[in-house]
């Protein structure tokens, strides 16, 4: 039986105080799609690209003022800017920019005016007016967005996930929890379907809460997140949804059935590990059973093999791939979706001690299968390895995907805004890059070279932890032969995972990325 939900935002343990975090999951903006514009309530609305220049015109009319006045305001029609001005009957008018009004540019406008009405409701803007200049309207948490009469359920979809992602916010303060946008009415042009449009935006919101759920659980700080913590909370979050149940295992279970990687990852810490298995049976199930594999490692400190000082602080999102996997099936499951999905993460802490596993190791996998420990820091695919090799044992699926922030490699060949996506046939990297490219994440399919795959094989054990080659490639091979032959993606999430600046819909700090994908996809094979 799992703790309370307000007990994971911290306390006292054996371990001293720790901080009260946040409430998880984070609130969202509540969203809905009227029928009616109303007076009173502080009002956007787009601003297009002309031919020289921001189209200014409607937005004039819309708010009964002249043009000159926008142009005077310095109104962009650049993807995301936002600006408030007072109008005469004592509302207040946002204008947004939205570029030439594709799906990509609507996100990134949701995004930005979101932030800019938090930055109104805080004070924290350029500092050349506070809160209360435009009146009172400026100081409301809730906004009116007229829609183009050209709207549909992509556009809606990706203008919901810029409002919802865009304002998001994390911080460990004893602070009151500062004012935000809590309701935005999308006002549809009439004839617009309003029914359908809603249920883009219910399920536009699904996505985002499992992007902002992944965020936090990224951004909740190791002295508090542990395996125990991070899988309890997940089981916790999980109980309530319809088909949807939780099995944690702990330290004894992992022995008993020999889960010699995991096992060896977290033996260097005081703080045991775990495995979460979330499965979700809905009773109108039809196509492949789907397993996602998510790397847990709540902090890694590279263990005997140690990780410079510089860097090791954003080591606390390790556990990035293993909280998409999390949002992922909490958001199938609340979408209904009639597919057969199981999530696994193994989850452990990498640490330092007399007892952390070392280089030269042989570890024995579950199901057998022997590593040689070449490097203690490449403890992400020693974790993997087990629960592949579970999934396929025990599970049986029929598509099998791993996610995680696996390889330095992977920042160096793709920056930070784009996965790296290894698979086993065409049409499973096609589904995988489509879904992506539909919620909004970048996804570069790289080769899974077989000139390398010699390399992974050991001579004093069955297969070698870190052979020579390319890093993100010989990861992804390595992996491969937990797999058996199953339908199998590898998703290196190591550059998109987190973010040191905010841009379009994401923020700094964790960044949820995969979760939509991998939600995306369920929705695709089913």
């Amino acid at each position: 039986m799992f703790r309370s939900a307000h007990s994971y935002r911290g306390g006292q343990s054996a371990r001293g105080v720790e901080p009260e975090l946040p409430v998880i999951p984070t609130a969202l903006v509540e969203v809905d799609v009227v029928q009616r514009w109303r007076d009173g309530v502080p009002g956007a609305t787009a601003v297009f690209d002309g031919e020289t220049g921001p189209d200014l015109a409607a937005a004039a009319e819309r708010f009964s003022v002249d043009a000159e006045v926008l142009t005077a305001l310095g109104a962009s029609a650049s993807a995301g800017d936002a600006k408030a001005f007072p109008l005469r009957s004592g509302d207040v008018g946002w204008l947004v920019g939205v570029g030439s009004g594709t799906p990509a540019q609507w996100r990134s406008a949701g995004a930005g005016l979101a932030r800019a009405v938090r930055e109104k409701l805080t004070g924290a803007g350029d500092g050349d007016s506070e809160p209360g200049d435009l009146g009172d309207a400026s100081d409301a948490d809730y906004l009116q967005v007229r829609l183009p009469d050209d709207v549909g359920d992509e556009l809606i979809g990706e203008l919901t996930l810029g409002l919802a992602l865009g304002g998001y916010r994390f911080k460990v303060t004893d602070e009151p929890a500062p004012p935000r946008l809590r309701k935005v009415l999308l006002v549809a042009p009439d004839g617009a379907d309003v029914a359908a449009l809603r249920e883009s935006v219910r399920r536009a919101r699904e996505l985002a809460a499992a992007t902002a759920l992944a965020r936090d659980l990224a951004n909740a700080p190791s002295n508090v997140k542990d395996p125990a913590w991070f899988t309890g909370l997940a089981a916790e979050l999980a109980g309530p949804v319809a088909n949807l149940t939780a099995t944690v295992r702990d330290e004894k279970w992992l022995a008993d059935n020999g889960f010699g990687g995991i096992l060896a990852v977290g033996g260097g810490s005081s703080r045991p590990p775990r495995l979460l298995q979330l499965d979700y049976r809905p009773q109108d199930a039809t196509g492949p059973h789907l397993v996602l594999v998510g790397k847990g490692i709540t902090f890694d400190t590279g263990g005997i093999s140690l990780k410079p000082a510089d860097g090791m602080h954003l080591m606390r999102t390790d556990m990035s791939g293993g909280a998409a996997v999390i949002g992922a099936l909490l958001a199938i499951a609340r979408l209904g979706l009639p597919v057969k999905v199981t999530g696994l993460v193994p989850s452990a802490e990498n640490h330092v001690s007399g007892t952390a596993y070392r280089p030269g190791d042989v570890v024995r996998h579950y199901g057998g299968k022997t590593t040689e420990v070449g490097n203690t820091d490449a403890e992400g695919r020693m974790v993997l390895a087990d629960a592949m090799a579970y999934a396929v044992d025990e599970l049986q699926p029929d598509v099998l995907i791993d996610v995680a922030t696996l390889t330095g490699a992977m920042k160096v060949a793709l920056g930070l805004r784009t996965g790296g996506l290894f698979a086993t046939d065409d049409e499973l990297a096609d589904q995988i890059a489509g879904a992506g490219e539909r919620v909004g994440e970048s996804w570069w399919r790289m080769p899974l070279l077989e000139d390398h795959a010699e390399a992974v094989q050991g001579a004093l054990s069955d297969v070698k932890q870190t052979p020579a080659g390319p890093g993100g490639i010989t990861a992804a091979l390595f992996l491969r032969e937990f797999t058996e032959g199953v339908r199998w993606a590898h998703l290196d999430i190591a550059g998109p995972a987190r973010a040191d600046k905010d841009y379009s819909e994401v923020t700094v700090g964790g960044t949820g990325f995969a979760a939509r994908t991998l939600a995306e996809l369920a929705s695709e094979l089913s």
